[in-house]
């Protein structure tokens, strides 16, 4: 083996740090917009709670639309489809057949997200990423430019889908009208409020919206972003990206440029209530997606961006446990299970409660990494992919992929 074949065998078998970093940073993201659904079935019926209504309310609303809705998914799936790489590499250090063991893992993550949905929470993008990984198995092979092409067109079916469903269909076909929306959404969030039945049954409830969003939007762009997100693997993006200054400033000019004014039309628009804003957010969201990790992977190679390095690792090393420990806080807070604070938190305080258990799930994550290898739900997902016993302790460490 050459020295150049060795440096690049090496570089496979450790862990990009930033990669982790921005996992952590999606997680905090995709939070603050779940909360607000964990919070109360008012965002699930696409209306606002006529409880919250201050200016204060309004502006905390429009800022998550503006800043969150629909751009931390994005980069939680560019990254699922980076990370399919590292699979494949690790695959390949450990002498196993990829298929057969990607295959076990997409069925842990779809077991994984039938129990999320079942018992903590509706809203979940686990049995969403199993079956669409299924789909990038299937073509994992092609080149680079087939990759991007094809994110490219679903993309733009996806845009089209949406302008022509705005443009020739009318809403109150499908859709209740706000009185009835408002009257579905205090009874649901009341449901939440009751026993483990009525939760369960609430969770249930929403199955339908779930699988609707998740073939007309939210999997075919997850898709194109899993494409993407494998070809920058395959050139290493995140190997040497916080060494190029200019090009992450270019990204950050166009990104913020796109995808600013695109978030605030789309909030303006009435965000996921108006097909119009959901179509532009389709468009202008990955340019702000793009801005977010140009901004991070700068502030993380900054002279002082070691602390926001240590903060958003950990988190990112176990996303799947901090994800699933995100929803089942969500529970206790909310539902009758636990305190039963559904309907009685203002947006304003739903972020700021976000942005604490976050840096609780920080904290936390840290800590339990000085002794063991991988997050709870990170060692059974390993057990059935692998199918035999990853190493648990600090002890016992190899390099990571």
């Amino acid at each position: 083996m050459t020295q150049s074949s060795e440096l690049v065998a090496a570089s496979r078998t450790v862990r990009v740090h930033d990669v982790d970093a921005l996992r952590g940073f999606a997680l905090l993201g995709i939070f603050v917009v779940n909360i607000t659904f964990m919070a109360s079935a008012y965002p699930g019926n696409l209306v606002d709670d006529p409880s919250f209504s201050s200016p204060i309310d309004s502006v905390a609303r429009f800022l998550v639309a503006v800043l969150f809705s629909m751009k931390f998914y994005l980069l939680f799936s560019f990254l699922f489809g980076y990370s399919f790489v590292l699979q494949m590499d690790a695959s390949a250090r450990a002498g196993a057949a990829f298929v057969p063991r990607m295959l076990r893992r997409s069925l842990g993550l779809f077991i994984f997200g039938a129990g999320h949905i079942v018992l903590l929470y509706s809203g979940d993008v686990l049995t969403t990423y199993a079956v669409i990984c299924l789909v990038l198995l299937a073509i994992h092979h092609v080149r680079d430019r087939t990759a991007l092409l094809t994110g490219a067109i679903i993309y733009a079916c996806v845009t089209l889908s949406l302008v022509i469903s705005a443009a020739f269909l009318d809403r109150s076909m499908f859709m209740p009208s706000h009185k009835v929306a408002l009257e579905q959404a205090a009874t649901q969030t009341q449901a939440m409020l009751g026993g483990p039945i009525e939760v369960l049954g609430h969770h249930l409830g929403g199955l339908d919206l779930l699988v609707i969003q998740a073939a007309s939007l939210q999997g075919p762009t997850a898709l194109a972003m899993f494409l993407i997100g494998m070809v920058a693997a395959r050139h290493r993006l995140f190997s040497d990206l916080g060494d190029k200054p200019e090009l992450l400033q270019r990204i950050q000019l166009v990104g913020f440029a796109v995808g600013l004014p695109g978030g605030v039309l789309f909030a303006w628009l009435g965000g996921d209530t108006n097909t119009w804003a959901t179509a532009v957010s389709v468009v202008t969201a990955p340019f702000l997606s793009a801005a977010y990790v140009a901004t991070l992977i700068r502030l993380l190679h900054a002279r002082r961006g070691g602390w926001l390095r240590r903060v958003l690792e950990p988190v990112g090393r176990i996303a799947l446990t901090n994800y699933l420990a995100q929803s089942l806080v969500g529970l206790l807070l909310f539902t009758g299970i636990g305190i039963g604070l559904a309907g009685r938190v203002s947006p304003p305080f739903l972020f700021v409660l976000a942005v604490v258990i976050f840096a609780a799930q920080a904290a936390v994550s840290a800590g339990w990494l000085r002794t063991h290898r991988y997050g709870p739900a990170e060692y059974l997902l390993r057990l059935f992919t692998n199918w035999s016993p990853p190493r648990r302790s600090r002890t016992e460490v190899k390099p990571r992929e």
